[in-house]
């Protein structure tokens, strides 16, 4: 496997695009990717991209289903650094899924973290560090004595209701911490 890397895409061309032109511009980014795994496994079929990945998750090779989902307002809100990283990543689990034939590899093992570094050059993190504030299905933030917890819109509703729920390692009751709404992103 030789020493490939994907070109750095720019900065003020991604700022100024809408929606539309960032869904095209990740799937042209997927498809730099999927050219240089068939280098190494021409093979390698063709996966197909989704834009429906709600959550933290900034990415997943959904091998079910046939292809890479991505989380639309993670990928919004961090477009060089999700092309960079995030691509290459589900990319390198897709390619390593079909060279081993199946789920043999560990998600992050040696074969994942030689595809990163060999094919991609990049540097083989397991996690990425967007802020997952408005992408969370939990957006609205309780805390305690002993940590911070996530509530639905649903949970925050009944809390807002009268409804008490308790910390289960320090037993205190759960306090809203912050009185900004989440803004939702369709």
């Amino acid at each position: 496997m030789k020493h490939a890397a994907l070109p750095h895409p720019d900065p003020e061309t991604l700022a100024s695009l809408a929606e539309p032109e960032l869904a095209c511009v990740l799937g042209e980014r997927v498809e730099e990717a999927y050219s240089l795994c068939r280098e190494v496994h021409p093979e390698l079929p063709r996966p197909r991209v989704w834009l429906d990945l709600r959550g933290r998750s900034a990415g997943q090779a959904h091998f079910g289903r046939g292809g890479l989902r991505f989380n639309p307002v993670l990928y919004a809100e961090n477009r060089v650094e999700f092309l960079v990283e995030v691509v290459p990543h589900e990319m390198a689990h897709w390619l390593v899924h079909h060279l081993k034939d199946g789920p043999r590899a560990r998600p992050h093992g040696r074969e994942w973290q030689t595809v990163m570094r060999r094919l991609f050059g990049l540097e083989p993190r397991t996690t990425h560090r967007f802020d997952t504030g408005r992408s969370s299905p939990a957006p609205y933030r309780y805390g305690c004595g002993c940590r911070e917890h996530r509530f639905t819109p649903r949970r925050h509703a009944l809390a807002r209701g009268g409804r008490v729920y308790r910390c289960r390692h320090c037993a205190q009751t759960l306090v809203y911490l912050s009185g900004d709404s989440p803004k939702i992103v369709i």
